[in-house]
């Protein structure tokens, strides 16, 4: 295994053990539910918006590591980001989990969510990374046509 490897299974490890972003928001605005129905992945997130930037944001639920760890990983991003500039980077990190993103530079964007690159060689986990990302863009969607 090589050393970004190793790295890459450092931030999972720890983001999957040690996650602060585990927890409820005192108010959100808006919330979703996600759901793995293959290996029973489930998580709540919860968006507290100011205007247009995601001012805070949280998950509850439970599932395995990946799931849990991709979840935090991507509210670490996500926050302060602009709805545009969050949709952006969900629309990268899929596309570079389905191995769609050729260019390193599109991906400087995910910061830590890189570490998760080498799930597309997993088939059986990829929905596990992607719920939360999934989940998150849905709620982003119907936040928008809901105005």
């Amino acid at each position: 295994m090589g050393d970004l490897e190793e790295l890459y299974n450092d931030i999972i490890m720890e983001h999957s053990m040690n996650s602060y972003n585990k927890k409820h928001l005192d108010s959100c605005d808006f919330s979703q539910m996600g759901h793995n129905p293959n290996c029973g992945d489930e998580i709540k997130l919860e968006v507290k918006l100011n205007g247009d930037i995601i001012e805070d944001m949280a998950f509850s639920g439970h599932g395995c590591a990946i799931s849990q760890s991709s979840t935090s990983v991507m509210i670490d991003i996500l926050k302060g980001k602009t709805i545009k500039e969050a949709k952006d980077i969900i629309k990268t990190f899929i596309e570079m989990i389905k191995r769609e993103v050729k260019d390193e530079k599109e991906l400087e964007k995910l910061e830590e969510a890189i570490a998760f690159k080498n799930i597309s060689n997993m088939p059986a986990r990829v929905k596990c990374a992607l719920l939360a990302w999934h989940t998150m863009e849905d709620l982003l969607n119907e936040k928008e046509s809901s105005k």
